[in-house]
Order: C-alpha cells, then structure tokens, then sequence
C-alpha cells in the first residue's frame, strides 16, 4: 500500500516563533540579511549572494526587466518570466543589464528634424524631461544635442518650431566619455550646475546619463546587488523543453542566474537539463532546480547538480495544482523537511545547496517564519504584483486601485512547459487561476517595510544574521482559537489591512 506520513502537512499560518534573549546588540540596524543563492563547498564563498532573502517568480504577471532592476536596486533578484519568445527574453535581460547603477540608459530621444510639438508628447507619454536627440531618434544614435525644460517655452514658442532650433547643440554640451566612474561624473555634475550628464562613446554615441537625482537615490539604496561591472544581478527561467536554444541566448544576453521553471522539479527532464548545462558550461553558468517539497526531491536535483533547490508545491495564491491532481504539501512542512535534508547533505558532501520557500506566503511574518525553518531565501509572485514596477495593468475595480496578476498555469498564460510531462506541446488542463490583488505602491517602500517587520522579528529572538536566526529561533504549533486570538479581536475596528 502507499507511505502515509503521519505528521500533518502543515502551513506557515500554523506556526509562530517563541521569542528568546536579546541583548543590547540586538537592534534592526544591526541585522544582516545577506544570504546565498549558489551552492559552496564548505569554507569558501558562494558565487552569488542576495543582501536581501527576496527574489520575485518566474511570471508574466510579475518578473520582467523594470522588476529586475527595481529588486536589484534593493538587493534581491528577479527571475524574468521564460513563457515568452527566446528573442523576447533575452531582450529583457540585456535592457536590465544595461542598468549600470546611476547609469541609466535613456528612453526619451528624437531627431532634430522633429518638433517642440513631439517633445511635448513625449515629455507627456515618459514622465522625463530630458530628451536625447539623436541623428536617428534611437538610445543608440549619434548624439547631436540635448533638449530639457531650461530649453523652450510652451507659451512664447510654436508648437511646429524643429528641435534643432532650440536644443543645446553638442559642441556646448557638458558630457562625460564612456568607461567614467559615478564618482567622477558626480562631480562633474556639481561642478558644472548642471542636472543630468550624457555619457559618450569614442563615435559620439550616446550610452546612458548619470542624474544629479539619483545621487540621493543610491545613496537611499546601499543594498545594490551589483556585479563586477557595478551592473544589477539578473536572473531568468528556463525550461526542460528549449533550453538549448534559450540557455546560450539568456547567457549571451548578460543573465547572471537561471532557474529552471516547473511546478514539480523531481523528475528525470530536470536532470536532462541540468546535465546538458553543466556539460557544454561548466559550473560557469550558475541554475537552480525544483519545485520539491521533501527530501528525495532535494537530493535528486542537488546531485544533479543545481545551484540553489526551490521548495514548495501548490501554495502559491493563483495555484490550483493540489485542487487539480491531489499532489502538493503543506509550505512549512515542506521547508522544515527539505532544510533537514539540505544540512545532513552539507554534512555529508561538504557541500552547501541553498532551498528556497517559493509559495505559502500570506502575511510579512511568514518571511520570519520560512527563514527560520531553514529557508535561504524567498521567491514571491502575489507579493510583487501589487507594486508599481510589475508589468500587469493597474485597474479601477469596485472603487478600489488593483493590479491584474495570473498564474502560469491559467489558460491566459498558457505556459504548458511549466507543467510538461512530455506528449504534446500544450495546456491540457489549468493549475493557475486569473485574479487581481490590491495595488499597494512602489516596490521600494513597501520591501523595506517587510524587511523592517522581519529584522525586528529576528531581534526579538536574539539573531543578527539568517543562520544565527536558523540556530537559535524556537517555534511554536499554533491552535485554530489562538490564532484568533493573535490578531484583533472583541473590537470594533477602524481599519486594518495585513496582507502582504
């Protein structure tokens, strides 16, 4: 007959943290949430880490270029959505590695043969106010002048006026020359009084501007996930179908990470594909694997040679995937197994394979909670499609601001490779739903409030970084009428809003 576990497949929402001692030391300030991402033998370093344990999920609805560089900017890491053409993923990875930090390339830009009329619908259409203009109108062109506010007035000027009557020509342009530090073209920018500076190349091409704005900005935002080249940490999906054909274009693009996309990762077309990585890129190319929810699953894709191992089947909020086919676990149940699992294949192999929570996430403590069952890190898809930088609409809905957000497996995404178990090429039945969550903001603001819930959380038990919090957090089965009692309760309430 089948194993029947005897323990109950069990949620975060089952679960709270007993709180230990703290110290003087132990203050929000004082936390690190620096965590791997990559596999690392023991006693070196992983090749990849993340400052903060967030990265958002491999969906239309959630993760393209402009949530690459807003989660980078924060010290997390996007994976950007595979159920697209190659061409039009790897076009999103490279736009998002174009962001050097301060460097930014330019979205605003017109020939001079164009008109005071253009540059007002563009200044309308982009929200910007410094126009590149360009021999051919591209980011890419020639470079011949440089049009903002200081230039024209709508008031005194007709509308039909050319750009080139107007603009301030090259020759009187202040600009710095490619491969200049931020350091240097800050300066330049103070010295000169002037509010933006084009970076040049050797043909007088223009590569990006640095903004005298985003100089606070990163000030505001020391968690930058950077590589060598102080570009932003992408990450992209893949899947067990086309990998050979997507792996070298995502690479060639910039990509710094994949992860292979499927809702049960325990399977021997994960292996093929890891295999067929590891054998044409080394352990150059860095991928994680899954979805797993015990420790078989784990040690099948950690011996196969994953980077990282994603923990977690049918949790997800748009996830029907356990109401369909009857397979799934319980999130924390599923983390406390697979980290198990993970420490004694530390212990036995020396060599350390981070697990990510990706799914079950309903409230900001639940982030606590999966890092103290032994979760490296989090991937989140409801979580950032509430905020300004997902690319799903925004919408007006009953009086309420929402934003669209659909899982992979609904019939509008259609991305039957997540769920391939060979046969056909198709969606044979859905394991996501179309839904709308509440639209909440900028991703910024609202990260760093999570974030400060959970460096407080950690303080509370007594632990400045995520392994101490591992080590030393106690928790605590929870009963249906105390968790009633956990929230407001015998009141009348004003307002209240927790759902992250």
């Amino acid at each position: 007959m089948a194993v029947v576990l005897k323990e109950p497949s069990r949620t975060f929402n089952e679960y709270l943290l007993i709180p230990g001692y703290s110290s003087a030391e132990d203050r929000p300030e004082n936390v690190s949430l620096k965590t791997p991402v990559t596999k690392f033998r023991k006693g070196e370093e992983p090749a990849i880490s993340m400052n903060i344990p967030l990265c958002s999920a491999v969906m239309q609805a959630v993760s393209d270029d402009k949530m690459a560089v807003a989660l980078a900017k924060e010290g997390g890491i996007a994976f950007i959505y595979g159920s697209q053409s190659i061409e039009s993923q790897a076009a999103m990875v490279r736009r998002a590695k174009r962001h050097k930090a301060g460097f930014v390339p330019s979205d605003s830009n017109l020939r001079p043969d164009q008109t005071l009329a253009d540059v007002i619908a563009l200044k309308k259409e982009t929200g910007h106010s410094t126009i590149a203009i360009t021999d051919d109108g591209t980011s890419e062109g020639k470079i011949l002048g440089i049009v903002t506010s200081k230039d024209y007035r709508v008031s005194r000027m007709d509308p039909s006026t050319p750009i080139n009557e107007f603009m301030t020509p090259f020759d009187k342009m202040v600009y710095g020359k490619e491969g200049i530090s931020l350091s240097e073209a800050n300066d330049i920018i103070w010295d000169n009084k002037v509010n933006q500076l084009p970076i040049i190349d050797d043909n007088q091409r223009l590569t990006s501007f640095v903004f005298r704005k985003d100089y606070e900005e990163h000030k505001d935002n020391p968690n930058e996930l950077l590589d060598s080249h102080k570009r932003y940490i992408v990450g992209a999906g893949i899947n067990t179908r086309d990998y050979k054909e997507r792996v070298p274009a995502l690479i060639e693009a910039g990509v710094d990470i994949l992860t292979i996309d499927s809702s049960e990762g325990y399977s021997e077309w994960q292996s093929l594909t890891l295999d067929w990585i590891r054998e044409n890129y080394g352990d150059s190319v860095k991928v994680g694997a899954g979805n797993v929810v015990d420790e078989e699953g784990f040690r099948f894709l950690a011996d196969a040679g994953a980077d990282f191992v994603k923990v977690g089947i049918g949790g997800g909020s748009i996830c029907i995937t356990r109401e369909q086919k009857g397979i799934g676990r319980g999130q924390a149940s599923a983390v406390i197994d697979v980290a198990e699992a993970r420490d004694r294949y530390f212990k036995e192999t020396g060599v350390y394979v981070p697990i990510c929570s990706d799914g079950g996430t309903v409230y900001d403590y639940h982030m606590t909670l999966a890092l103290a069952m032994g979760a490296d890190f989090i991937m989140l898809g409801r979580y950032f499609a509430r905020f300004d930088e997902a690319p799903s609409a925004k919408l007006m809905v009953n009086g309420n601001y929402v934003k669209e957000y659909w899982g992979e497996g609904s019939a509008r995404a259609r991305n039957w490779q997540r769920y391939d178990l060979g046969g056909d090429a198709k969606l044979k039945f859905e394991e996501g739903v179309d839904s709308y969550v509440p639209y909440a903001g900028s991703l910024h603001d609202n990260v760093a409030l999570s974030l400060s819930k959970v460096k407080s959380t950690m303080c509370n038990c007594g632990a400045l970084s995520i392994p101490e919090l591992q080590k030393k957090a106690k928790l605590t089965l929870v009963s249906a009428v105390s968790i009633v009692e956990g929230g407001a309760h015998d009141v009348i309430l004003k307002e209240h809003s927790n759902h992250i």
